[in-house]
């Protein structure tokens, strides 16, 4: 699956839940994270997608790394799998079921 197909699942699930997932874009910052998701009642995660075997730039593991260090979430969700995974991870354990199912995981 490519890596927009994967964003936009992601974008559709997040905005069932009532969240957003704003797309980060950052002139003259390179490498930002793809997604800035926001579910009710939470703090933001600064997501960056990639297919099952797509790989991170050094310039996207910088980015994130800053992020990190200012103590916000960051996470890297590879591949469908990935999506189910981080559904599960955030509490959303019949979103992550209904993309389980409809992808054969």
């Amino acid at each position: 699956m490519k890596e927009k197909e994967i964003e936009k699942i992601l974008v559709d699930e997040v905005r069932k839940l009532g969240g957003r997932a704003y797309k980060f874009v950052s002139p003259g910052n390179d490498g930002v994270p793809d997604r800035i998701v926001i579910f009710p009642d939470g703090r933001p995660i600064f997501v960056e997608l990639k297919t099952d075997t797509g790989r991170l730039s050094v310039l996207q593991g910088v980015q994130l790394k800053r992020l990190d260090d200012l103590g916000q979430y960051t996470r890297v969700i590879r591949g469908i799998a990935g999506l189910k995974e981080f559904f599960e991870d955030q509490g959303f354990w019949d979103t992550a079921s209904r993309i389980a199912t409809r992808y054969d995981l």
